[in-house]
């Protein structure tokens, strides 16, 4: 992997991850166009680890918010008083929610890194996803707000996020369409959604760092750095537009996209591997 393998690999990445597009799914497209192995353990080890700059643009962005969850939560386990507030309860949340994922990653490794990355799952996720996110903008009621979040929530959310474990469905677009059938409205679920990423990912791209030295430590720094960026301003502009705008404004480029990929996968244009 050159180093600009691993800037546009980064700027894939830090565009991609907190949109409901699959930054895994979008990875896997530009890696195989950039003529990398996708199903490399190297490649598929940066991938994971590139994310940790994703990661880090969430712990600054929600700095002020999670330094308080933090502090509530580790208070709380001392005084007693403390543990019915909110934060201290968003901090078993974001813990509990994350143990599904952490689970499943971890049982079927094997799978997720081996035949799933297939540009055939890739392209088809991406496509019959897109419905499932239609569907939660249309049935959920959008009217409990943060504050309103109960424990059944975010284990709901857990395990909806299992399902991005499938490259193409999106992480976010599954943990947020779980919150918008919850009744969350478009900001309280995008924000669980962040907050579910930091442990899940952060674990992921811990796990793969023994497995990156075949891509090399220096493209590996300068693709998580250029995630972290890029990764920094989506955020912004993500919760800005969840704001006002439904998450099924991006469900035409998902299965436009999805398209394609199956349409050059089935002409022998691209091969899946």
């Amino acid at each position: 992997m050159t180093y600009l393998d691993a800037i546009i690999l980064g700027i894939v990445e830090g565009l991609t991850e907190f949109l409901p597009i699959s930054s895994t799914g979008h990875l896997t497209i530009a890696e195989k166009l950039l003529g990398l192995q996708i199903d490399d353990p190297a490649v598929t080890a940066f991938t994971a680890v590139i994310q940790m700059g994703a990661i880090a643009a969430v712990l600054l962005y929600f700095f002020r918010d999670i330094w308080r969850i933090a502090v509530a939560w580790l208070t709380g386990l001392v005084k007693p008083e403390v543990r019915g507030t909110f934060d201290h309860r968003m901090g078993w949340y974001i813990i509990v929610g994350s143990v599904p994922i952490g689970i499943v990653g971890f049982a079927l490794k094997d799978f997720i890194t081996g035949p799933l990355r297939s540009l055939w799952v890739v392209g088809i996720a991406l496509i019959l996803w897109s419905f499932v996110m239609l569907y939660a903008e249309r049935k959920g009621t959008r009217e409990r707000p943060e504050q309103q979040l109960t424990m059944r929530d975010a284990v709901v959310m857990g395990l909806w996020q299992c399902i991005a474990l499938i490259p193409g469905v999106s992480r976010s677009g599954a943990t947020i369409s779980a919150g918008l059938l919850r009744g969350l409205d478009r900001v309280a679920a995008t924000r669980m959604a962040f907050f579910l990423g930091i442990p899940s990912l952060t674990a992921a791209g811990l796990y793969e760092l023994k497995d990156v030295h075949g891509v090399g430590v220096g493209p590996t720094l300068v693709g998580t750095a250029v995630s972290f960026v890029v990764a920094y301003a989506s955020i912004a502009w993500l919760l800005k537009f969840v704001a006002h705008h439904s998450i099924g404004k991006f469900v035409p480029y998902r299965i436009g996209l999805g398209l394609v990929v199956l349409a050059l996968l089935a002409s022998g244009v691209m091969t899946a591997t």
